[in-house]
């Protein structure tokens, strides 16, 4: 049976695996530890390294631990191929340099993004010579009229906005960005490809912190960059030169947790509806972020890019009457939830934005985006239901 014919939740079993020695075939792929390969004839080694020969060479080039990584990743995204990396932040990284590599050095980014991404480009990128413009890119207008204005070369946004959990209209903007000659990257992380594939709206990168839900236990730092056939070659161009490749025993963890990351995603998504509808009524909660809400602002947008019924496990609510301080209290008091600086896992977990995702920015930054001091965002795990909200109501009175 071709790949083409398998269902997802196959593809993340199988995909990148089994790769044959032509006298035997491990069951799951082995982990390469050697940073360097040999062959019996030199004019191999040769033709590997002009890429004419497929095969290792030196790590930095290439692990073929790495590459069933890279394999399975690029068939889950519907993507030519991948880069595994150390972090989610050097995969983000390396795709915005392979997306302006003989482009106006203009970068179009969200006005709502993650922290530390908001860090890198006004910190890194920009001291470095790129240009970067910001737009909300939930409005098609303000987009379309800063592309015009300033022309980007490349343009950022993330599927689910954190922690807000905006959605904007992914493949209206693709177009926008493809009319305009800019590559389009997208941080999937918090809706992962089981819930929307950027690439086939479109994009031209799709950038995930491994460590989240496709690894998913709390134990892998890593990242991955999905690109089509045209940025391949810039993106492994730079791999070998900067080197920010994840490990190959990263890389093996990472892939036995995707074999499972579909089944753990969907619980989380149920969980998470539960919890969102939960929390709603809650009388210590002021407001709830969801994307599942058949209120959300976005949801014409949800309702044409997302699967049916699936709406991601990150859920983002603000404590009534609350502040730096009884946000404290009510972390401290968790006793099943992790109040922990990540995402993803399959145990549930609470984060407050104002000191850890969000912390590098100004209170007037934050403030611009919405993100008040009563703001909490969770992330739900696969945990029975009723010991989530149980926990949450206690730590809540």
């Amino acid at each position: 049976m071709s790949e083409q014919r398998l269902k997802f939740d196959t593809l993340a079993v199988h995909a990148g695996d089994r790769k044959s020695t032509g006298k035997w075939t491990p069951v799951t792929t082995p982990i390469h530890t050697a940073t360097s390969f040999f062959y019996s004839d030199a004019a191999d080694l040769d033709r590997v390294f002009a890429g004419e020969l497929e095969g290792p060479s030196y790590s930095r080039h290439g692990n073929p631990t790495n590459e069933a990584l890279e394999e399975l990743a690029a068939t889950l995204e519907s993507g030519e191929g991948a880069l595994a990396c150390s972090t989610g932040m050097a995969a983000l990284n390396i795709a915005i340099l392979a997306a302006l590599v003989d482009r106006r050095r203009v970068l179009l980014a969200a006005n709502a993004l993650y922290g530390a991404t908001i860090n890198m480009l006004m910190k890194v990128l920009e001291p470095s010579g790129v240009e970067v413009v910001w737009a909300d890119f939930c409005d098609e207008q303000a987009v379309e009229a800063a592309i015009a204005e300033h022309r980007p070369g490349a343009m950022l946004m993330e599927t689910i906005s954190n922690p807000l959990l905006r959605v904007a209209p992914l493949d209206r903007i693709a177009a926008l960005a493809n009319a305009a000659g800019a590559q389009l990257i997208v941080d999937s992380t918090f809706s992962t490809p089981l819930i929307t594939r950027p690439l086939e709206f479109g994009a031209h990168f799709v950038v995930h912190s491994l460590t989240k839900y496709l690894s998913g236990h709390g134990d892998v730092l890593g990242g991955l960059v999905v690109a089509n056939e045209p940025n391949l070659v810039p993106l492994r161009s730079l791999a070998k030169a900067l080197g920010p490749l994840l490990g190959p025993f990263e890389a093996y963890l990472a892939m036995r947790g995707i074999k499972t990351f579909p089944l753990r995603m969907q619980r989380q998504c149920a969980n998470a509806a539960v919890v969102a509808r939960w929390l709603a009524a809650h009388p210590r909660v002021a407001r709830v972020y969801y994307p599942g809400d058949p209120n959300h602002p976005d949801a014409g947008h949800i309702s044409r890019l997302f699967a049916p019924d699936l709406f991601g496990a990150m859920v983002s609510f603000e404590v009534k009457d609350a502040g730096r301080e009884e946000v404290f209290r009510f972390m401290n008091a968790l006793r099943l939830v992790a109040p922990a600086t990540s995402l993803g896992d399959v145990h549930t977990m609470v984060l407050y934005p104002l000191i850890a995702s969000h912390r590098d920015l100004s209170p007037k930054h934050r403030a611009r985006m919405g993100i008040g001091d009563n703001l909490i965002r969770l992330s739900t795990g696969i945990e029975a239901v009723e010991d989530i909200t149980a926990d949450l109501d206690q730590a809540l009175r």
